[in-house]
């Protein structure tokens, strides 16, 4: 493949130059909004001030404020710097020029909490490698990217409160206006995520104001929390604010708390993770416009993976507790619960499946419906692939987030993947990525179905089909019919009755 030796292009607000990464193009830390201090704190992000001088893009920016702990156990490893001067991108290009290459842009996961889109996992060199530009995004994380309160409340007019969702919306539209001197099409931008990642996509699908900013979706393990009222959105600012001992808090006064004062609240004080419905980013409930086939329409990818119960001891939920719920309650009918798993004994493996169930493989089916609902193609995934050498550490399956450095073939930059993974591993992530670049290739219209060692036809209207990635954590991909259907549809009625386990 030959590349330009140069990696000098002019955006919108100035020229920028990155390094040239063997074949591939690398520029990091670019600016797409103003920097979110002062003033600008719980604010919509503002435009950068231009520059006419070469900026230098050879760095990682800072990633926003959060525990680094907490990052590189759970997120994918140590994002470097923080700041509340986050909002920076990352670019990948097999080479700056007017080939009009497909465009993926990456929201990463972890909670909305932590996280950023520098960490060793979403190294976009491999996927570039496929001829895809790859854009991976920062937003602010906890309280700084998702807060409401009365004094705050109307100063741009309306309610905003998701302000971590309005940064992804700003990356897009830098995208739009700069990445074709990049080598990429802005007619053909796929929006992918994982967990709070899958989740913002989700929402950004939702939201009137991301409308036309991106053409196709990947959704990887998000989940079925419900988005936060605007009112109790309200409550905890207030609940926050007298935590810093500010009673009839001004705006003035919020914006003066230190930003690293904000990561490490615990209890009620703690961000969750979910956005805030009731604002101009989300007027809705992001479920429901799902659950009413009301999001904008366009091809998307969505799944999760086989054991995606081992991210809720994070969020403290006991698996064998929520059976003893059921027990008690008999809301669901613990009954029709052990039909519809059989063979599943003690209360630990059946709370394991059925959060699992409840809070990931649902959505999947869920996007589904309301795909066939609006005429559009929807490509289901079920992973289950384990590598080879800590097949007995992961005995219950695919962790939360394990599938990400087999999307991005970067197993040998992930920790701790890079320290045990071997050929076999490698080539099976390999054909993974294959998929997810078809996908983003495709520019709509023709058959519904991806390239692969298996044909991964869509699940069209009338047809539920899903591609199980791994079989029983082994090598192997199948299409399935009707896959878990009596489980899914059980719980994607409990799901449109706002019923879930708590």
């Amino acid at each position: 493949m030959h590349t330009p030796a140069s990696s000098l292009v002019h955006t919108r607000q100035g020229p920028v130059l990155g390094i040239t990464d063997n074949d591939i193009h690398v520029w990091r830390g670019i600016p797409f909004a103003a920097p979110p201090t002062g003033d600008l704190r719980w604010r919509s992000p503002q435009p950068v001030v231009p520059w006419q001088e070469v900026r230098p893009a050879r760095q990682f920016a800072a990633a926003s404020w959060q525990n680094i702990d907490h990052c590189v156990e759970l997120g994918g490893g140590n994002p470097g710097s923080f700041s509340e001067d986050c909002l920076y991108l990352n670019v990948w290009s097999p080479a700056a020029d007017s080939a009009k290459r497909p465009v993926i842009v990456w929201l990463h996961g972890g909670g909305y909490t932590i996280g950023a889109g520098n960490l060793p996992p979403y190294d976009g060199k491999a996927l570039a490698r496929r001829g895809i530009v790859l854009v991976t995004v920062n937003y602010r994380l906890g309280h700084l990217g998702f807060f409401a309160h009365p004094a705050l409340a109307g100063e741009e007019g309306g309610r905003v409160a998701n302000f971590a969702l309005l940064d992804q919306i700003a990356a897009l539209r830098w995208v739009q206006e700069n990445i074709a001197a990049f080598g990429g099409n802005s007619d053909n931008v796929t929006l992918m995520g994982e967990s709070a990642g899958a989740r913002s996509v989700m929402s950004l699908m939702a939201s009137p104001l991301a409308k036309g900013l991106f053409h196709k979706a990947i959704i990887q393990s998000s989940y079925t929390l419900p988005d936060l009222p605007w009112e109790k959105a309200l409550d905890k600012g207030e609940v926050l604010a007298r935590h810093f001992g500010l009673k009839n808090a001004t705006a003035e006064q919020l914006r003066a708390i230190p930003a690293r004062d904000l990561w490490p609240l615990e209890g009620e004080l703690k961000n969750g993770p979910v956005p805030i419905c009731g604002d101009a980013v989300l007027p809705e409930p992001m479920l429901d416009v799902f659950f009413s086939a009301r999001q904008h329409p366009m091809p998307v990818l969505v799944g999760s993976n086989s054991d995606e119960a081992s991210v809720m001891a994070v969020f403290g939920v006991d698996l064998a507790g929520e059976i003893r719920k059921l027990r008690q309650r008999q809301r669901l009918g613990l009954g029709i619960i052990r039909l519809l798993y059989p063979g599943v004994k003690g209360d630990v493996e059946l709370g394991r499946q059925v959060c699992r169930d409840m809070a990931f493989t649902t959505l999947g089916y869920v996007v589904m419906q309301a795909q066939q609902r609006v005429n559009q193609p929807c490509w289901r995934y079920w992973f289950d692939y384990v590598a080879e050498a800590e097949r007995q550490t992961y005995a219950h399956g695919t962790w939360h987030g394990n599938e990400v450095p087999y999307v991005f073939d970067t197993l040998t930059l992930a920790e701790p993947a890079r320290n045990y993974v071997n050929a076999r591993d490698l080539a099976f992530s390999a054909q993974v990525a294959d998929y997810w670049a078809n996908f983003a290739r495709r520019a709509g219209g023709g058959e519904h179905v991806l390239a692969g060692p298996v044909p991964w036809p869509a699940a069209v209207k009338g047809r539920d089909r899903l591609l199980r990635i791994g079989l029983n954590r082994r090598a192997g991909f199948k299409v399935e019919n009707r896959f878990m259907r009596p489980r899914l549809a059980l719980f994607r009625r409990v799901m449109g009755q706002h019923v879930t386990l708590d």
